[in-house]
């Protein structure tokens, strides 16, 4: 008998896929943790029935998470990343030559554990001398720091259980104070279809704490409605007057210099919610 999975997006809508089995489940301290191999995407990281990453279409998150906000910055030294257990965004990270140090903070460190199990190709990056792993919550971690910097990466789940506190503007405003002088930051801020309301909320929080305030889009299949959202915001840089010659350093599948401004360009349903 096969056994399918499906994640409910909305009350009336879900994505479905053939599972073919389950490699791993916990109830963690903080959310219920499951792993299962997929036929169609390979090794699927679940959180609280909320699909994380998969082995066949994380390499787009991640990528666009990472790669715009370092290659909008012109010397991204020092990284954090808030969230991001599964080790994608990290790996993506330090690709670039110009960082030296990268702090991943998650608060749950079973996600980080069972990654690099069963997920190495997207997690084998966290031993890297240059990356420091801390077992924290990321709003305490955000809210002790000061000046300290380059870019902050937000690689939350969706404002549910431990990551409800990383979409509020006193958290933005703490990033804020968490960067120097001439920092940016970028969150993952869900897809349009399904929480338009969340992605203006934000943006009318983080535009309020930073001059330039932007965002982007990217294409996730196995993310709810395939459209998805990203939003930055920066203290100094704008990341579409950007003119680098940096991109020949780094491989991606799909991250591109073009892509890099294209992204922005938004459907007006899109725009509409960021007017």
């Amino acid at each position: 008998m096969s056994i399918w999975f499906t994640e409910k997006q909305t009350d009336h809508f879900g994505i479905t896929m053939k599972i073919n089995r389950t490699l791993h489940s916990e109830l963690t301290p903080y959310q219920k943790l499951d792993i299962v191999e997929t036929a169609e995407w390979g090794n699927m990281l679940i959180l609280d029935n909320m699909v994380m990453t998969t082995q066949k279409d994380e390499f787009v998150y991640h990528e666009m998470i990472a790669h715009v906000p370092l290659f909008t910055h012109p010397k991204p030294e020092n990284i954090l990343v808030v969230g991001g257990g599964d080790g994608g965004v990290i790996r993506e990270i330090l690709k670039h030559p110009a960082v030296k140090k990268a702090t991943l903070v998650d608060i749950d460190g079973k996600v980080i554990e069972y990654s690099k199990h069963f997920l190495p190709d997207i997690a084998g990056m966290l031993a890297d001398e240059r990356v420091n792993v801390k077992i924290d919550d990321g709003f305490m971690h955000i809210a002790k720091s000061e000046n300290e910097y380059d870019v902050i990466i937000v690689d939350s789940t969706e404002p549910v259980g431990p990551a409800v506190n990383l979409f509020t503007k006193g958290f933005y405003a703490g990033i804020a104070k968490a960067l120097k002088t001439d920092g940016l930051f970028v969150a993952q801020t869900d897809n349009p279809w399904f929480k338009a309301d969340l992605i203006r909320e934000v943006h009318r929080d983080v535009r309020g704490i930073f001059p330039i305030t932007r965002l982007y889009i990217a294409n996730i299949p196995t993310y709810p409605s395939g459209m998805w959202t990203f939003t930055i915001g920066s203290k100094k840089y704008d990341p579409l007057e950007i003119n680098d010659n940096r991109f020949t350093d780094i491989e991606t599948k799909y991250y591109t210099e073009e892509l890099h401004k294209a992204a922005f360009v938004l459907p007006k349903f899109v725009a509409d919610l960021v007017k």
